[in-house]
């Protein structure tokens, strides 16, 4: 059964979504990270001690993400093979987030359909990490746009990637990796050194499943019949320019798709910061690509949920 257990993912994702709770699993591990950095993290420590201590936090909060997650599947698979099933599958959906990333699109695109600028930058300020305040509609969409697409990486490719590879424990452990990333993973002062570890971990677990969302990505174009030749295009001239060794697949690939220009200048707490751009301006960024990114964030989601859920049948798994 538990061949047929992504998809029971992807359909309760569709049915409960993202429900917000201090129970939620990745909020658990949210306040794991936090109470454990309250412990390790000492500004007055050396930089090696920092990279010593924030590998610890990762080690701790990984093995103990992994080991509490195999003991429930255990416990689960004790009682019943539908309770390992359904249990499973409720819990793997809980590691994607196809339907919240989805609503978060929906909303602010109809803000910006009925002239509501304010309240768009308002919601797009959740999503994204950039100063919203003095976003245009075009800018508003394209922080959309960019953070739709760089989250089918990880919020779906790579946490299915990892559950093929070890199950729902090992997708856990991933959805920990990403978690860690960004809450410590970030190049500032405080992060810098303690941080570093957990950046390095998540780049290393989102190097394959980047590169499937590109080939993905590339398929969803001709399906949708969106622009195939500017998806492959993009993916191989542009991707390597995003500052993460990831994250450009899918920003390029949804940029060569539909023919739009990601990237340009963001404003951290007021400070400028250029990102390479991805992809060609041939069309002028507009709310109705944040509806496309989602179609084929959809479309890449059903595709590899196809191909994996045929992979664990022909290994009878």
């Amino acid at each position: 059964m538990e061949t047929y257990l992504p998809l029971l993912a992807i359909i309760f994702d569709r049915l409960i979504g993202d429900p917000r709770s201090s129970i939620h699993p990745v909020v658990m591990i949210g306040n794991l990270i936090a109470f454990l950095e309250g412990r390790l993290l000492n500004t007055q420590y050396s930089r090696i001690l920092k990279n010593l201590t924030g590998a610890l936090l990762v080690i701790l909060v990984l093995g103990t993400t992994y080991g509490f997650v195999w003991w429930i599947m255990q416990l689960l698979t004790s009682i019943h093979p539908w309770a390992q099933f359904i249990g499973g599958a409720l819990l793997l959906s809980f590691t994607i987030a196809p339907d919240s990333l989805a609503k978060a699109g929906h909303e602010i695109h109809n803000y910006l359909l009925t002239g509501d600028l304010a309240e768009a930058r308002h919601k797009v300020g959740w999503i994204v990490g950039r100063d919203t305040d003095q976003l245009d509609v075009a800018e508003v969409t394209r922080g959309t746009v960019e953070t739709i697409a760089e989250n089918i990486v990880d919020g779906i490719i790579s946490p299915l990637f990892y559950f093929v590879i070890g199950g729902v424990p090992l997708a856990f452990l991933y959805r920990a990796v990403n978690t860690l990333d960004s809450m410590v993973g970030y190049k500032n002062d405080k992060y810098r050194d303690f941080g570093m570890f957990a950046a390095r971990v998540d780049d290393v677990f989102n190097y394959i499943p980047a590169r499937l969302t590109g080939i993905l990505l590339v398929l969803t174009a001709i399906i949708l019949r969106f622009n195939v030749y500017g998806t492959m295009t993009a993916i191989w001239r542009d991707a390597a320019k995003h500052p993460s060794p990831n994250s450009g697949f899918a920003e390029a690939g949804v940029a060569g798709a539909l023919s739009i220009r990601l990237g340009g200048l963001n404003y951290y707490g007021g400070v400028a910061s250029q990102r390479a751009y991805m992809g060609e301006a041939s069309t002028e960024l507009a709310p109705i690509h944040i509806k496309q990114t989602i179609q084929m964030m959809y479309t890449a989601t059903i595709l590899f949920v196809i191909a994996i859920t045929i992979f664990l049948w022909h290994f009878k798994v």
